[in-house]
Order: structure tokens, then sequence, then C-alpha cells
């Protein structure tokens, strides 16, 4: 993996991965940027909102969990002054005819061995999500 980073003023960064996707990150106007794209620590969020998509894809895969919809929705608590955040909670909504419990099993997994959940976890910042299926 592969991360570059160009400065191109005030707090706004050009990041790509080396393989053509680009992402810029800015601070909100509120900070002092131009809110031209989410703050890093926001891109950090999303992360691992797209890491529980493609984790609980491949963990359903495996399982042969059927499912038709999937949505996450992640809240990040940072008080004020605080360097980080300090918590992270939301919902995960599948739309499948499985079994509850089959679908919390590979909820479980997922957030087991989502990297970036791995990475929270390691920071110290607790994940809790409500998991909600519905019919497809």
């Amino acid at each position: 993996m592969e991360a570059r980073g160009v400065w191109k003023g005030g707090f706004e960064t050009e990041l790509s991965d080396g393989r053509g996707h680009v992402v810029t990150v800015d601070l909100p106007r509120s900070e002092g940027g131009h809110d031209w794209g989410p703050s890093a620590l926001e891109l950090g969020v999303l992360s691992l909102a797209g890491c529980i998509t493609t984790i609980f894809c491949l963990v359903a895969k495996k399982r042969k969990l059927s499912f038709r919809r999937l949505s996450v929705h992640l809240t990040a608590d940072r008080p004020t002054r605080a360097p980080t955040v300090q918590r992270v909670h939301g919902t995960v909504e599948v739309g499948s005819d499985a079994p509850k419990e089959e679908v919390e099993t590979t909820l479980a997994l997922t957030l087991k061995t989502c990297p970036m959940g791995v990475l929270f976890e390691q920071a110290h910042v607790p994940i809790e999500v409500t998991l909600s299926v519905v019919p497809p």
C-alpha cells in the first residue's frame, strides 16, 4: 500500500494511493479550512464504515449468507479540544431473509476482523453498532 500527500495550500491536501485514486482532505470552514473535502479524521471514520461493508461482504460470502442491502451509519464522538475520536457508535442495516442470528454472527466476525476496526480498537476507541435486519 502506498499513500502520497501533496499540500495544496491552507489546510487542503491531495492524497493519492499510487493506483490512480485521489482524495482531497481539508478542514471545515469553522476550523479555518475551505471545506473542499472531509478532514483526515473524518476520512478515518469514513474508512471504518467502508471497511465494515467490505468485510461484511467477504464474511457473508464465506458463510453463504444472502443479503440484498447493506448500509452503515456511524457517528464519531470527539469532545471539544479532544485530540481525537473518543467513541464510535451507529447502526448497520442489512436487508436479508436470513435468520437474525446468522446476520448477527456475520456482523460480529466482521467487526472482529475489519482492519480499520482493529486500528480503532488498538487506539482504545470503542465501536458500538446496533444491527437492524430488515426484509430485502
